[in-house]
């Protein structure tokens, strides 16, 4: 039987409630599909470093360092200062993972409410690629004359000709299996010298792929056509912060932040890639079973393909679409039912095999992309 070892990251607020909807998703795919998994539940997150003092240790690392993968729920909390455990979890474990890629699919899957009026599944399927390790969430940045009306803050943004080029060749390749055409998202006309380095490694690497269609949008602008006419984008290369962004303005496309899923991805190899929603913690509804387990759930689908589990992959993302589809809304108590019920109601449509094939699946995209085998998606 095909074996994989998981660490585990419920983290905090809703977290805990949607990585559990998540794993009972697995239990039904491994059941259904006929593999296994060795799961280590990490403490990380606010209560553990309320109690210890701890963020990412060397010795949690090193654990982390010997999975498969790393399934995340989400990382915050209004009791500790913004930016400690972002900056000392999350992007240290990209970092310490070297996980060069964010991946996040923007998807309407058929029947899911979209405040877009007029959007159509058909026209909303894009993907875009995050640089993952770079720009402005890699300096420190300094302030002087803290205290007084002359304070200064410095912020600095790091690009890296080896880490641009990784994302863009990444993404030039996702492209290739897909409809051929990539789009850079930058800022070229005011932050000059980083748009310029991007604008050169686009041009550089485009040599190798010839058959790709390429063309360019500032940030701002992709703002306007996103929500208006998201067919216009198939895969979108773009910096960190300026993915982070537009990333969120995609979830609200295909009905929000519950149903958006990311995939962290180490491309050689050397340490596991994590896969997350990309919601954040929500604090104000931790515990009330409000919580849109659908990201995490279709992060799962996203972690399996990447372990070669192409089939339960497709089946996870087949039937999350179907119970998205018979929700009555996507937020608050209008789900109709709790997280754990919702994710239980996943579990059981991919046990009876039910739901529709999705086509198209990015997940068989990605295999090719990373060099797997995609005859089972």
């Amino acid at each position: 039987m095909r074996r994989h070892t998981l660490a585990v990251l419920p983290g905090d607020g809703v977290g805990p409630e949607v990585t559990r909807a998540a794993l009972t998703v697995l239990d039904a795919a491994q059941e259904r599909f006929g593999f296994s998994t060795a799961r280590t539940e990490v403490p990380l997150g606010a209560d553990h470093y309320l109690q210890t003092g701890e963020l990412l240790t060397d010795e949690v690392t090193a654990s982390l360092g010997t999975a498969d993968a790393i399934l995340f729920g989400a990382i915050g909390s209004p009791r500790v200062t913004p930016g400690i455990l972002e900056r000392g979890i999350i992007l240290e474990l990209r970092r310490r993972m070297q996980q060069a890629i964010n991946l996040r699919p923007v998807r309407l899957y058929e029947g899911v409410p979209t405040p877009i009026a007029g959007l159509t599944p058909a026209r909303c399927d894009l993907v875009i690629v995050r640089e993952n390790t770079e720009g402005a969430y890699v300096a420190q940045g300094s302030t002087v004359h803290r205290g007084t009306a002359a304070r200064v803050a410095v912020q600095e943004s790091v690009n890296t000709w080896y880490a641009v080029e990784r994302a863009v060749d990444f993404a030039y390749r996702l492209a290739s299996v897909r409809r051929k055409r990539l789009t850079l998202c930058h800022k070229t006309n005011v932050l000059v010298e980083a748009g310029a380095l991007w604008t050169d490694v686009m041009s550089a690497v485009g040599e190798r792929y010839p058959d790709v269609e390429t063309d360019y949008v500032h940030v701002d602008a992709m703002c306007m056509h996103l929500p208006v006419s998201p067919e216009r984008f198939d895969v979108v290369v773009t910096d960190n912060l300026f993915g982070d962004i537009v990333t969120d303005l995609g979830a609200v496309l295909q009905g929000g932040l519950g149903v958006a899923a990311s995939g962290n991805l180490n491309l050689d190899g050397s340490h596991p890639s994590m896969f997350e929603p990309i919601h954040g913690s929500a604090p104000d509804i931790a515990g009330r079973g409000w919580a849109n387990p659908a990201g995490a759930c279709l992060s799962l689908g996203m972690m399996l393909g990447h372990l070669g589990e192409g089939e339960a992959a497709a089946a996870v993302e087949s039937a999350t679409a179907a119970v998205l589809a018979d929700l009555p809304a996507l937020a608050g108590e209008g789900m109709g039912a709790s997280t754990q019920e919702l994710g239980e109601r996943i579990a059981a449509t991919l046990t009876e095999g039910s739901a529709p094939t999705i086509t198209g699946s990015l997940m068989s995209q990605l295999a090719r992309v990373m060099g797997g085998d995609d005859v089972a998606w």
